[in-house]
């Protein structure tokens, strides 16, 4: 199986920063895009940021020019770097992975359980 493991998440005033880190571990032959969703109480959960194998990057228009997602091949580790946070970011922010196993070669979707991100003074 294929584990993520997210770390960074916390409580930030708006303006402030966060760094977001998610670790994939297990029977991983490759993997191709990384990504951040996110999901805010009563919403659905969208998209914010995701990076592929080639390090063709894609964000959503409102995170733009304040996030930046970057990921460490070596590692198999994803990072979100989040500036000028808002209140609207608040949200639970989920890490997600398509990864090829080595055990089968199958290609699967992998998902974090998720970190809270709370904007607020």
């Amino acid at each position: 199986q294929v584990q993520l493991v997210e770390s960074g998440g916390g409580l930030v005033q708006p303006g402030g920063s966060l760094r977001l880190s998610c670790a994939a571990s297990g029977s991983i032959f490759s993997i191709n895009t990384m990504g951040w969703h996110r999901q805010a109480p009563g919403k659905q959960r969208e998209l914010v940021a995701a990076i592929t194998s080639g390090g063709v990057t894609n964000y959503a228009d409102s995170v733009k020019g304040r996030f930046t997602i970057s990921r460490d091949n070596a590692k198999n580790t994803v990072y979100l770097q989040m500036n000028s946070l808002k209140p609207e970011d608040t949200a639970v922010y989920y890490c997600n992975v398509e990864a090829i196993r080595s055990t089968d070669w199958s290609e699967g979707n992998y998902w974090g359980q998720g970190t809270q991100v709370t904007v607020s003074s």
